[in-house]
């Protein structure tokens, strides 16, 4: 049914969105940041039925796939500007953590150079066994990383959006013409019964 350029490239992409959201799920857990761990679930899961639909030649699954791409693309802008605190947004504030984590990103304590000790923090204990780790001597800015991981997902989602939309109007323009040659049959009685009516009329002749 139809070439495999489309489908082999949305299939590629995929998986390649599916290998990045669980290596992004990943540090997000190692960070106790919530909102994104819940958000990198809900996109795996579209993710995989994105790839059914695209195996199994179902153009809604394609569909809903591509309008949570456009969505997708909305919140990791939002990750950008949050980390790069645009918009009056601060990275410093617990709205990616629902106030249940003092830690920021895991990048922020376990990146590239980061010096690892206890931060000095008066009246303040380690909350659910959380340690505060100095980020200091950094060789990468976590908020760069964050904003880096949000940029490869952006454009994942965008190339996946277009293949996506490429391939509903590839697999319903294929669906028309099968049913207009005469694919799906709308009249199948008709056709049952013409050839034994033909037989009785050939044995009539005889």
């Amino acid at each position: 049914m139809g070439s495999c350029s489309g489908r082999c490239t949305l299939l590629a992409l995929c998986a390649l969105q599916l290998v990045t959201a669980v290596e992004r799920q990943v540090f997000d857990f190692l960070g106790y940041q919530w909102a994104p761990i819940l958000a990198n679930f809900i996109h795996i899961i579209v993710v995989i039925l994105g790839l059914f639909g695209t195996l199994q030649y179902r153009p809604r699954y394609i569909v809903v796939y591509a309008v949570w791409a456009a969505v997708w693309v909305t919140w990791n802008v939002f990750i950008i500007c949050f980390y790069l605190e645009v918009g009056g947004l601060s990275k410093d504030s617990e709205l990616l953590t629902f106030n249940l984590s003092r830690h920021r990103s895991w990048w922020k304590e376990h990146g590239p150079g980061c010096l690892h000790g206890e931060a000095a923090t008066a009246g303040l204990g380690a909350v659910h066994g959380q340690s505060l780790v100095v980020d200091a001597g950094c060789a990468t800015v976590y908020s760069y990383m964050e904003a880096l991981h949000s940029g490869l997902q952006i454009l994942l989602a965008l190339l996946g959006f277009v293949y996506g939309c490429y391939v509903v109007s590839v697999l319903t323009e294929e669906e028309d013409s099968f049913d207009f040659i005469g694919g799906f049959d709308p009249f199948p009685l008709y056709h049952v019964n013409e050839k034994p009516s033909s037989l009785l009329s050939k044995q009539a002749y005889l």
